[in-house]
């Protein structure tokens, strides 16, 4: 794609944002560079990889980014802003070193181990006055999209009840010990979905199993928020019938949709692109829409678009001094104490209050 050496953020003219990628592994192959690259608004110049065989790759899917081997090769090539998306152990590291060479950062789930680590790194991103943003791209899902606007035409009444489930059935190898664990891994993305939905939390309560790896897997977290409604989300990578992606249970009816997830992850990994697919991109088939239900009487909702090719923009547009992160550093932050307190929860057995 040739790249304009202007583009239009509302009624500014400006610079399309030069992105360092960090890492091309999956996550950097498939939820980042070709996000980035299909997004007018950036120009993805440069690859931090080790990898031989990661650079070929980027060699034939992306022969304008340049490879290189660490950050401050990222900095010398010009980027103004990096997506780290390596192993989990690496973020905090990797994003303060970013701050500290002057970029705005985009940090892939888990943004940090944990709350203290990852307030530390929002408040050196204050100091030094530079954007910094977690990628929850969930908050874009198609499904997720859906429940958030039915809940806000007050179709299901007062939500009571948030059921969530990332659940999938590879138990050989089971989580990778790249993402931390499944409660860190899949947990960050239930948490701040349930978060953004329903607010703040007052107490939690979780289970786990620990794998033969050391590392947790069929999570489950019980959560009460502080307006009274309750989520329960569920996270998993050897549940052979996995459940219901929603159920959101109102005074007034609920709503259910089931697998598969949100399909923008099957296309990347396919090798399309919201440049590829256009207008369509994002777009669910009518089989995979969700139900309202209120006892016997049911009705199908057109399910919205995902619309994960929106975050780049967005960033860039704040990098540019245009307009806000799309996903504010401070909700990682609260994520992150919820996860810290499950983490307690699965290990000592108790319930976790949260102020």
């Amino acid at each position: 794609m040739i790249r304009p050496r202007v583009v239009e953020v509302g009624s500014t003219v400006v610079e399309p944002v030069r992105f360092g990628l960090v890492g091309y592994g999956f996550g950097g192959r498939y939820f980042h560079a070709p996000l980035l690259a299909a997004a007018m608004e950036c120009d993805l110049v440069a690859v931090a990889t080790s990898s031989t065989e990661r650079r070929e790759l980027l060699r034939q899917e992306h022969p304008g980014a340049t490879a290189v081997g660490s950050l401050p090769e990222l900095a010398a090539a010009g980027v103004e802003a990096v997506a780290i998306s390596t192993p989990a152990d690496t973020h905090t590291a990797l994003t303060d070193q970013a701050l500290d060479l002057g970029l705005a950062v985009v940090c892939d789930k888990p943004f940090a181990l944990d709350a203290p680590a990852a307030q530390a790194s929002v408040e050196r991103a204050r100091r030094l006055g530079l954007p910094l943003a977690p990628y929850q791209n969930r908050r874009w899902d198609s499904d997720f999209r859906t429940v958030q606007a039915l809940a806000e035409a007050g179709t299901l009444g007062t939500i009571t009840r948030f059921e969530s489930r990332f659940e999938r059935f590879t138990p050989d190898p089971g989580p990778a010990p790249s993402g931390g664990g499944t409660l860190l891994d899949f947990g960050s993305h239930l948490v701040d979905q349930a978060l953004v939905l329903l607010g703040p939390v007052s107490s939690v309560y979780a289970e786990w199993r620990v794998r033969e790896s050391g590392l947790d897997d069929d999570v489950f977290v019980a959560l009460t928020h502080a307006g009274g409604a309750r989520s329960h989300l569920a996270g998993s990578w050897s549940e052979g019938a996995p459940g219901n992606r929603f159920r959101v249970t109102g005074t007034a009816g609920s709503y259910v949709v089931g697998g598969p997830m949100d399909g923008q992850e099957e296309a990347l990994v396919a090798g399309e692109t919201p440049a590829t697919r256009g207008p369509e991109w994002g777009a669910e088939p009518e089989a995979r829409w969700g139900r309202v239900l209120r006892g016997d009487h049911e009705y199908r909702v057109p399910t919205l678009p995902g619309a994960w090719d929106t975050f780049y923009p967005a960033f860039a547009a704040a990098v540019r001094g245009l307009g806000a992160v799309p996903v504010e550093p401070q909700d990682a932050v609260a994520s992150l104490t919820v996860l810290d307190a499950a983490r307690r929860s699965a290990t000592e057995g108790v319930v976790v209050r949260l102020g």
